[in-house]
């Protein structure tokens, strides 16, 4: 059994299967999902899943210091690219996010510390049902609130809970999920 929303295309369940709730410990894929879960907000994660590749493509699979570097030209020619949402801001938010990585970490050492510093270095977390998922939490309106304040975008209380979920800071697979146990251990 898997929690009920994965079962809505074979993407979902593959994602949901191998990747979300897994703890992230790498400072360029906490990137990814950083700039991943901004661009989902107002559109569904079946629609950024579908388009993460071309995420990749467009933003030097997700280099800090590449996307930090990106011109003004290069983030306007992604504005025609259907491989990506083509909002403005969303865009522009990627580069601006990248730069207050960049700042996080000599500030922090990694991205990794600093991001898995707000659950105390470790998940957390027991649902019984998908209705027990809550969509903010107070840690995620203290990280949203922290990230603002150092320059990130696109990082609303709910866009952080979301981030949380997916890089497992927290495991909100409900306990009835074949994966809850596994990523527990």
């Amino acid at each position: 059994m898997r929690c009920s929303w994965a079962e809505s295309s074979d993407e979902m369940r593959a994602y949901h299967d191998q990747e979300w709730g897994v703890p992230v410990r790498d400072d360029q894929r906490l990137f990814e999902f950083l700039v991943l879960e901004g661009a989902q907000a107002g559109l569904s994660w079946a629609t950024i899943l579908g388009r993460r590749e071309g995420y990749r493509a467009a933003f030097h699979d997700f280099s800090i210091d590449a996307v930090a570097a990106m011109t003004d030209d290069e983030l306007e020619a992604l504005r025609s690219d259907q491989r990506v949402v083509r909002n403005r801001l969303k865009i522009y938010g990627a580069r601006k996010n990248a730069l207050a990585a960049q700042a996080a970490i000599r500030t922090h050492g990694s991205l990794v510390k600093y991001l898995w510093s707000f659950v105390s270095d470790e998940s957390s977390h027991e649902r019984q049902s998908i209705e027990a998922v809550p969509a903010t939490t107070e840690i995620s309106d203290a990280m949203s609130k922290a990230l603002k304040k150092d320059g990130f975008t696109f990082v609303g209380s709910t866009i952080c809970y979301a981030f949380m979920q997916a890089t497992g800071m927290v495991n909100d697979h409900v306990t009835t999920c074949f994966r809850y146990k596994e990523i527990q251990q």
